[in-house]
């Protein structure tokens, strides 16, 4: 019977045929899908946890959620599990990505690759937990008691969940901006002092990306999901920041040498 075997990471400068990299490729697609399906599988055998953790925000008297088609309960179950297979398998996703186009940049840069893919698993827990204890709350309060006097509120299986995991999805996104800025300077793309002067214009692109990430047109769900991208731009443009300095004494005893 053969064994598995994982796919080997290219040292860089190290010459592959087309071939040989289809076939890492392959390999590596092969580990996500696998990841994911497994945290689908564990996540689809949880659902009922899963599911009363995202209607622990609802009043307990609509905590009991209807579905109109007879396949509605099972499809909905079914991608809630596949969305949480994705959370669970994100730092595998991230790993593979990483060992795959690694070998294209330059050994220097390893270090901080690996580190910036420590960082992007760790802010998406960070926007996990800030989309499920921030966000959620003030946003479900808001909209299911909007108009009570004349409106009631019935949430339905579909919709409800949707709203919870894209707002969670979304945070997990926005909190990703950091990985951007950093990777974007590294590159030499975009230069820190350039994110300094044009603050202003960053600033409305951000507010565009929080309206679009938002899965409501609602003002509280947009505010809260902006306003951590104004934050994280500023924590990002620090960090840039000390990136350059430790750079610039790396590089000073090389020239004087």
């Amino acid at each position: 019977m053969p064994r598995l075997r994982l796919p080997r990471r290219l040292d860089h400068g190290e010459e592959a045929s087309i071939v040989e990299h289809l076939d890492e490729l392959r390999q590596r697609l092969f580990i996500v899908i696998g990841a994911v399906t497994i945290g689908t599988v564990i996540g689809f055998a949880i659902h009922h946890q899963l599911i009363n953790w995202l209607l622990l925000e609802l009043p307990k008297k609509q905590r009991h959620l209807i579905y109109l088609s007879p396949v509605e309960g099972f499809t909905t179950v079914l991608w809630v599990a596949i969305y949480f297979g994705v959370a669970v398998a994100l730092p595998i996703i991230l790993w593979q990505v990483w060992a795959y186009f690694i070998p294209a940049v330059a050994s220097a840069r390893t270090t901080l690759l690996r580190w910036l893919a420590v960082l992007a698993a760790v802010l998406a827990a960070g926007g996990l937990a800030f989309g499920y204890f921030i966000v959620l709350p003030h946003a479900l309060n808001f909209l299911t008691n909007f108009n009570n006097g004349q409106l009631s509120y019935v949430p339905q299986a579909k919709q409800y969940l949707s709203f919870c995991v894209h707002v969670l999805f979304a945070m997990m996104i926005v909190f990703e901006l950091p990985v951007f800025l950093i990777g974007l300077t590294r590159l030499h793309i975009i230069t820190t002092a350039k994110l300094r002067k044009n603050r202003r214009i960053a600033y409305f692109g951000l507010g565009v990306v929080g309206m679009a990430v938002a899965p409501s047109v609602d003002p509280v769900t947009t505010v809260l999901q902006a306003l951590p991208l104004f934050v994280l731009f500023e924590g990002s443009i620090f960090l840039c920041a000390l990136l350059d300095r430790r750079a610039t004494r790396l590089v000073k005893p090389a020239l004087e040498l």
